[in-house]
């Protein structure tokens, strides 16, 4: 699959930010994406900030920032979603030390990473979307597994 790159480099930077929130408006917010294997997933305008927003103070995590890489990879989310040959993994809760069985964590690429987590059958919600050049601990977790409370009996 080729992901593409938009360019909000080119966009002048007093205007970046209002027509990236459009962007990611028309894109996620206005429908549901379908990924490769049916799930509906939700995107809420609120979500921008998280995902396009970087931190100069990782500790405070200020999310203080607005990313031209991030902002490059918008489209990547919803390629991520339906590229069927995405590596799906078990999220992991960091605070519990546990993997979540409602979190499905995609990489393509090798390091560009999707996590969405499940609402329903066939239901889901974007959690986060980021690039990560460690991604062994990710990729050493156990693979997603789908079961019947969010994909139905087979």
């Amino acid at each position: 699959m080729a992901y593409k790159k938009i360019k909000p480099h080119l966009i002048p930077e007093e205007e970046r930010e209002e027509k990236m929130r459009a962007l990611w408006y028309e894109e996620y917010c206005k429908e549901d994406i379908e990924t490769f294997d049916g799930v509906k997933v939700r995107f809420y305008e609120d979500m921008f900030e998280h995902c396009f927003f970087e931190s100069y103070n990782r500790k405070e995590k200020d999310k203080s920032i607005l990313s031209l890489n991030r902002l490059e990879k918008m489209l990547w989310i919803k390629e991520t979603l339906m590229d069927n040959a995405a590596i799906l993994k078990k999220g992991w809760n960091n605070t519990e030390k546990v993997y979540y069985t409602d979190r499905r964590v995609a990489i393509v690429k090798e390091n560009y990473v999707v996590v969405i987590r499940f609402t329903g059958y066939l239901k889901a919600k974007l959690v986060t979307a980021y690039e990560k050049n460690d991604i062994e601990n990710i990729l050493q977790g156990p693979d997603f597994e789908k079961t019947v409370e969010f994909f139905g009996e087979n």
